[in-house]
Parts: structure tokens; sequence; C-alpha cells
């Protein structure tokens, strides 16, 4: 069954995931930029500044520790989380960009690499659990369950 204007809605569940994908792409971006950033120390210095004026609570306490975390980092694992952020920042953007044109492709490559990285979100939550980690395990299982669903249903409309 070829796929149709009529047969799939302007903005569904597949531009929803598309939308998912490519704002992780963002957050990538952002990481593999301010990576390279804060190795600057007059960078380093006015978040410092700009964390000390923070009040005490949630906010002060995240950015000092993600500023203990970075400092802690050589010059190679620095390197090494820049190209991990560019491969990932690549492969979501070749996701999104096909499940935006509703590419059948995409639509497997998505499931198959989501479900893949599963395992590492779950040994993640057991190393250090969090709501962040939590959510984002379970939005990733429903975009899988979705897809194969999806993948599955259609192919049965075929034959």
């Amino acid at each position: 069954m070829r796929r149709t204007a009529a047969t799939e809605p302007r903005f569904g569940m597949l531009r929803a995931i598309a939308l998912y994908k490519l704002v992780k792409v963002i957050l990538l971006l952002a990481t593999a930029y301010e990576v390279v950033r804060l190795h600057d120390a007059n960078m380093l210095g006015q978040i410092y500044n700009w964390m000390a004026a923070l009040p005490s609570g949630l906010e002060r306490r995240l950015v000092y520790n993600s500023l203990e975390w970075f400092s802690g980092l050589s010059r190679r694992e620095l390197g090494t989380l820049r190209a991990a952020s560019l491969v990932y920042a690549t492969l979501f953007s070749i996701e999104g960009i096909g499940l935006w044109m509703r590419r059948r492709w995409a639509e497997w490559m998505t499931a198959i690499v989501t479900a893949s990285l599963i395992p590492l979100e779950f040994w993640e939550i057991w190393e250090r659990p969090s709501f962040g980690k939590t959510a984002v395990i379970v939005v990733n299982f429903a975009i899988v369950w979705y897809l194969i669903a999806k993948i599955r249903h259609e192919r049965r409309i075929v034959k």
C-alpha cells in the first residue's frame, strides 16, 4: 500500500518522533559546541561568577556539579565527548529528517537504533538513577513500540 496524503495525518506520530529526534540533535550540537568553549579558562571563570550569583538551590547545584564534571575531564576525554556528540547528532538528524519525510527506511532505522540504545540507558539508570533518565527511557520504549507496531501493521496491509 502506497502512502498518500489522504492516508497520513498532516502532523502525526511520525512527525512528533521526528521533532523529538531533532531536539536531541540541537542539544547534542550545543553540547559539542560548549565542550569546546568550556575548555577556555576565561569562559569557566565567567560561568563560576554567574553561578555564584545564583541563589542556593537546585539550579546552582546542577551548574556546580556540571562544572566539576567538565573540569575533571582531560583534553582527550573532551575530544571523545565532542566526537560522540557529533556522531549521535548526525545519526539523530538522519532519523529525524527521514521520519519527517515519512520514509519507511527511517522507521526501521529509528526502531533499531533506539532499541539498541535502551540497554545503555538501563545501565545508566542503574548506575545513577534520576527522573530525567527514567523519562527518556520510557519515551524511547514508546517510540520503539509504536514504530514496530506501525511497521507490522503496514506489512499486513501490503500482504
